[in-house]
């Protein structure tokens, strides 16, 4: 049986075998996504002092976080 994983950039699902040479991810693509997210902090390990709801608001974008001023 093959085990099947979801491609944490799209989502489409993809065979876990040694002939993927990209796994986890689906393509080189969603690879380079992934590695562009990381560079930019879009995503990143939290600090051991920082809460997960202080990441998740600097990763909002102004216009999103303009709206949250208006509630």
């Amino acid at each position: 049986m093959v085990l099947e994983v979801k491609c944490p950039t799209c989502n489409n699902l993809i065979s876990w075998t040694p002939e993927n040479s990209y796994r986890p991810f689906c393509s080189e693509r969603c690879r380079l996504i992934d590695l562009g997210e990381w560079f930019s902090e879009e995503r990143r390990i939290a600090d051991e002092n920082e809460s997960t709801s202080e990441i998740a608001t600097l990763q909002l974008s102004p216009e999103d976080l303009e709206l949250l001023d208006q509630d």
